[in-house]
């Protein structure tokens, strides 16, 4: 069954109505037996390794582009959204094939993938904690996102301990994975003077970021600063989202936070669902109270995200983050990379 197939299946009752709880899973956190722990020394528990053929090598279909990890200078940390939406347990488990080949789809392939021209990619599997703990204020939600936040962590650690090897770091995400991306940018590089000096860029996007959880990191200025983080999240033009004021927005088709909207001309390639054609300047992009708008485009694979109860995401191109600049950020990615590598080091 193909992904938005599949998806569809899940979330058209969601959009029908207020029916969030079809995906609640049906026992308490603490009534639920943890998935085990993943190894972080087996190929089997990473969903991407630069000495492995998997789907982070991908690029688009009838596409000039080149897979180029082999020749790449910088390592990329990319951690996948949200893809248990099932009602099986409050978190995933690593060695769940079937979810697995899903990730590998939805994220590793159509996000992950846009960095594979600027850094090896490592994306570890994870105990994700389920869509429905995004939607539940009890401590379910918080236990599981934190049980999912722990692999995270456990991961990057073996990451640097077994793969990293002094090279420069690109930190990337996308929704959940954005949601754990922005904790280790706090914990490990704003913390640790040292991982920032490797910092090339984080791309924390499809969650809310704030500026000011972070002591040393600021935000990206423009399209060559390193070591500094970059973080958007679409949406329908003209529609204001207030839970979002104040987060940082990022136009990844200028790379500024400034409100001036940038034209399509600036697009240079976006990437439909389908992954096999790229849509040139397909719609401009303006930064307005802490979310990216965009028109919606008229070409076909860039869906909207409507889910009730969630008016932040209402009208949102969630699903469509990397996609609709998918060449912006791959192209700036490089040349972050190679505006890092000709810098002296960093105090």
């Amino acid at each position: 069954m193909s992904f938005f197939r599949r998806l569809s299946v899940w979330l058209l009752p969601l959009l029908l109505g207020s029916c969030i709880k079809l995906i609640k899973p049906r026992h308490e956190f603490a009534a639920t037996k943890e998935p085990p722990v993943p190894d972080y020394a087996l190929a089997a528990n990473w969903a991407a390794l630069p000495t492995t053929r998997d789907s982070a090598d991908a690029v688009p279909l009838h596409s000039t582009l080149r897979d180029q990890q082999a020749t790449a200078p910088a390592d990329v940390f990319f951690l996948h959204l949200t893809t248990l939406i099932l009602p099986k347990g409050w978190n995933a488990d690593p060695a769940d094939a079937s979810l697995n080949q899903f990730t590998d789809k939805l994220s590793i392939m159509r996000q992950a993938s846009v960095f594979n021209a600027a850094g090896r990619i490592y994306a570890p599997h994870y105990r994700q904690a389920t869509l429905y703990a995004f939607f539940d204020s009890t401590a379910n939600s918080s236990q599981a996102l934190e049980l999912a936040y722990q692999d995270v962590k456990a991961s990057f650690r073996y990451y640097l301990a077994h793969y990293n090897q002094g090279r420069p770091i690109i930190l990337a995400g996308h929704s959940q994975g954005a949601y754990h991306a922005r904790r280790l940018l706090q914990e490990f590089f704003d913390e640790d003077s040292a991982l920032r000096r490797q910092l090339v860029a984080a791309y924390l996007v499809g969650f809310e970021v704030r500026p000011e959880r972070y002591k040393m990191l600021r935000p990206c200025q423009d399209s060559l600063q390193t070591g500094c983080y970059v973080s958007w999240n679409t949406a329908e033009w003209g529609y204001d989202y207030p839970p979002y004021h104040g987060a940082l927005a990022t136009n990844p088709l200028t790379w500024k936070t400034d409100t001036v909207t940038a034209p399509a001309t600036l697009n240079r390639g976006s990437v439909p669902s389908s992954f096999d054609r790229i849509d040139t300047t397909l719609t401009a992009a303006k930064v307005h109270n802490g979310v990216l708008w965009v028109h919606p485009p008229k070409a076909s694979g860039y869906p909207r995200f409507l889910l009730p109860g969630r008016p932040e995401l209402r009208h949102s191109f969630h699903l469509a983050d990397y996609g609709l600049f998918y060449l912006n950020v791959r192209r700036n990615a490089v040349a972050r990379v190679q505006a890092f590598t000709k810098q002296p080091p960093r105090p």
